[in-house]
């Protein structure tokens, strides 16, 4: 396993070193797996963590040879959310920091395919990075919640916008007001997750996956998940207009030319 180096000629991050608290394998053809490495906190994310992802997801974005991205932690918990002694200290200050916002921000708008692969404690903004990715695999001892109503607060990181949207109003405002976790079984159910699978297996198939996706058009692959993000806030009539506009440029391409000859080819064959 490699690990990452941050953008620019600095490896350090709020006095932590990147490398550190977060690993990279870029081991299959495509995929990165980029593993969050604080085992001793659970995963927390304080600023040097969302900091170090922020700019290896960076990279990634600028590195043609990476076309999906795995994002995991350890077998005891993907994140146990923000690092509550961060925030003890400094309050609100690191909390809503516009180096920590903007960080979380480029995150969440990084073009290319995400899969979260989830074992164990997934809450808060552990939860919420979780929501960020453009699919979730988890296992079966998964637990995941937004508990932060127990610290006298709610969530901060997208937790209120971003989980209703998945899950509905009314499974949302149980979760967030109540504070309660949920278990694997109900999070597919849900559907916060796409894949529930034994504990052991969940990063083999979170990048089995990637590698099924690596394999098609990387072009085609940033544009339809570009459609269906931006659709989301547009009307029926307003989001066909987008996918229109959206698909024509990918006509004509020799990648785009060389798939539908070979398609072709083969149905000619059967």
């Amino acid at each position: 396993m490699e690990r990452v180096v941050a953008l620019g000629s600095s490896r350090k991050a709020n006095g932590v070193d990147m490398a550190d608290i977060l690993l990279q394998d870029r081991s299959r053809d495509g995929v990165l797996l980029l593993t969050l490495n604080r085992p001793d906190k659970r995963n927390a994310l304080n600023m040097a963590l969302v900091l170090a992802l922020d700019a290896a997801l960076a990279e990634a974005c600028d590195d043609d040879s990476v076309r999906c991205v795995v994002v995991t932690g350890d077998e005891r918990a993907f994140s146990a959310g923000a690092d509550i002694h961060d925030q003890h200290l400094h309050g609100a200050g690191v909390a809503l920091s516009d180096k920590r916002l903007a960080a979380w921000r480029r995150i969440s708008e990084f073009p290319k395919p995400t899969i979260a692969a989830v074992n164990g404690y997934a809450l808060g903004g552990g939860s919420e990075l979780m929501m960020m990715m453009d699919m979730a695999i988890a296992g079966r001892g998964a637990r995941i919640g937004q508990p932060e109503i127990n610290l006298g607060i709610f969530p901060g990181d997208g937790g209120t916008q971003r989980l209703p949207r998945l899950i509905g109003e009314k499974n949302a405002l149980r979760m967030i007001l109540s504070g309660e976790l949920i278990g694997a079984e109900d999070a597919l159910r849900m559907g916060l997750v796409g894949e529930v699978v034994d504990d052991e297996a969940t990063v083999a198939t979170a990048l089995d996956l990637a590698q099924r996706i690596a394999a098609k058009s990387p072009q085609a692959a940033r544009l339809a998940k570009a459609t269906i993000k931006q659709g989301l806030d547009l009307t029926l009539k307003q989001g066909l207009a987008l996918e229109h506009e959206n698909i024509r440029p990918l006509f004509g391409t020799a990648g785009q030319q060389d798939s539908m000859a070979q398609f072709v080819s083969r149905k000619a064959e059967d």
